[in-house]
């Protein structure tokens, strides 16, 4: 999977980020340690509080008037209209991410459309190892390739002594600023999503080089070279804590962390590797930002729910995990720490959703009440157990985003 939220098949497209070291913000090279110094520019937020704030109320732990819906990969493939505004504008994928007028309008598009609860920055999770100085490419059809990975330890001196988050990735955050001026003129009142991919996704692109080939490529790395895996793996966790403060700094609302990867390790090197690095994000983006909410995805690793719950406000469950279990195991765990329990989030089928394929309406409605049901309404943020993948009725998710708020609302009012 490309990207938890955005992946496009775009053709022969190349994405090569200059790292200005003018100024050091993160330090990265084998033989020396990691430092911080952030590159400061001034900011005025605008979208502060916005009027519709349902799904922050939810992730704190507020009981709510009904269980607020938005999507993953909600913007971008699935609407003709992001077709069209990557025809007429000529730009294409990777040419959108690095503006961000364009980026703004694409993240727009949804609400126009459907009654979503909240925007999501319209990225992708490999903007991290393009700060790294490393080439991605799209070429279509393949998934992301990464033509140069880090095969060995020694490749890891091809990495930059020195990344200015503020200079390599500041086309994202001026994005950020600008979604919220769109959400405050278009007058929709919603909150907005930043993201990163969590540390050893980030990892398992950048030493095999592709979304769907070298699968073990990530996990060997960790078994094979443990301390300078490691050594990787804290230098991105740094990376990504600068990555996520500086979008919350400009507005974002708040924060999903994507373990996207998760097919591809087992529980040992999830609890070794990838669990700690998520720790640390949520542990220091707590310092730094006390009241935003984070949520977070181990995406086909349900085994790493009770551990990510008891870092994050809120869990996203996939297709395959139980809805009564993991609510229960949440719950329990809570009551143990004598803590309240995390939120969930997730995980409608998006088949039913699909163009011809997909389900009814009344099908829809039936799939609806009965992950309401199951999940219960309240603690609980709906939205898919994966993302849009491009073939999707425009019809079909409206009718899944205004199903979620009426059948919310009437089970709520019942006491439900």
């Amino acid at each position: 999977m490309a990207a938890m939220l955005r992946s496009s098949a775009t053709l022969n497209t190349r994405f090569t980020a200059p790292v200005n070291t003018a100024r050091p913000n993160i330090a990265c090279r084998a033989s020396k340690p990691t430092m911080v110094a952030s590159t400061e520019k001034l900011r005025t937020p605008t979208n502060v509080t916005p009027e519709n704030d349902l799904m922050i109320r939810v992730a704190r732990g507020e009981a709510t008037e009904a269980t607020p819906v938005w999507l993953f990969r909600q913007a971008g493939r699935h609407l003709p209209e992001y077709t069209e505004f990557k025809k007429t504008s000529g730009k294409n994928f990777l040419d959108i991410l690095q503006d961000p007028a364009a980026v703004a309008e694409v993240t727009m598009q949804p609400l126009r459309r459907y009654n979503l609860d909240a925007a999501i920055l319209f990225s992708d999770i490999l903007v991290v190892p393009q700060a790294f100085g490393i080439d991605v490419l799209m070429p279509g059809g393949v998934g992301i390739l990464i033509p140069n990975p880090i095969e060995s330890p020694a490749d890891m001196k091809r990495l930059p002594e020195n990344i200015d988050v503020e200079a390599s990735l500041g086309h994202v955050f001026e994005g950020v600023e600008r979604i919220n001026e769109a959400i405050v003129k278009e007058g929709h009142g919603v909150p907005l999503i930043g993201f990163s991919a969590a540390p050893w996704t980030l990892l398992y692109y950048m030493v095999g080089g592709s979304s769907k080939n070298n699968g073990d490529a990530g996990i060997r790395w960790c078994r094979d070279h443990p301390a300078d895996a490691q050594m990787l793996l804290d230098h991105l966790t740094q990376v990504v804590i600068e990555y996520l403060d500086k979008q919350v700094q400009c507005g974002a609302h708040m924060i999903q962390v994507f373990e996207a990867m998760g097919e591809f390790i087992d529980k040992h090197t999830f609890d070794n590797f990838a669990m700690p690095a998520m720790r640390k994000i949520a542990k220091e983006l707590r310092v730094r930002h006390p009241t935003i909410p984070l949520l977070n995805f181990p995406r086909d690793a349900m085994y790493g729910v009770a551990a990510c719950a008891e870092c994050y406000d809120v869990v996203t469950i996939d297709t395959v995990a139980s809805r009564t279990e993991m609510r229960k195991m949440l719950a329990d765990q809570a009551a143990a720490s004598g803590v309240p329990p995390a939120r969930l989030q997730g995980n409608f089928d998006p088949a039913l959703l699909q163009l011809g394929s997909g389900g009814t309406n009344a099908e829809i409605d039936d799939a609806v009440r009965l992950m309401l049901s199951e999940f219960g309404p309240q603690g609980l943020i709906a939205n898919l157990g994966s993302g849009l993948m491009g073939k999707e009725d425009p019809a079909k998710v409206n009718h899944f985003v205004d199903s979620i708020h009426t059948i919310s609302k009437e089970m709520i009012a019942e006491g439900n």
